[in-house]
């Protein structure tokens, strides 16, 4: 492994585990009831993503939050996931740069899927996406502060 993708590794935060929905609002009361999980934060409609997402997390000290994402918009790339009859289907980790990050990344042979974009779920700081070698769709979002 190469230095620099070494040294981004070692400062990666797991953020989140996103879940595909047909609806948010029909979602929510089987987390709750099922799991134990309580709204956190939204639903925050990105209209660049063209989905509606919120965050969910349970009072389990070291629980992971969970995104539910919604499509909000016909042409949005979670409805084929939906179609394709799946839920869970990206991590999300926190880095302190999110351009960088990729850079390293694409040197380990991931394949950009998405630039950096600023995103309404998370104040407008980046985003990215990436598939991993072995086609793991993975999500950047750079630390707040950063």
């Amino acid at each position: 492994m190469n230095p620099e993708l070494m040294a981004l590794v070692a400062d990666l935060r797991f953020h989140h585990l996103g879940v595909a929905v047909k609806s948010i609002a029909e979602a929510l009361p089987a987390y709750k009831a099922l799991f134990g999980y309580a709204l956190e934060a939204g639903p925050v409609t990105d209209p660049v993503q063209k989905v509606t997402v919120c965050f969910l997390r349970s009072d389990r000290p070291n629980d992971l939050v969970i995104e539910l994402v919604e499509p909000a918009a016909e042409k949005s790339a979670v409805n084929t996931i939906l179609a394709k009859g799946m839920g869970t289907y990206h991590t999300c980790y926190e880095v302190a740069d999110v351009a960088k990050a990729l850079d390293a990344f694409r040197s380990g042979g991931c394949v950009v899927v998405s630039n950096p974009v600023p995103a309404a779920a998370f104040d407008n700081r980046p985003i990215a996406w990436f598939y991993t070698p072995t086609r793991q769709l993975i999500e950047l979002v750079q630390r707040e502060g950063a």
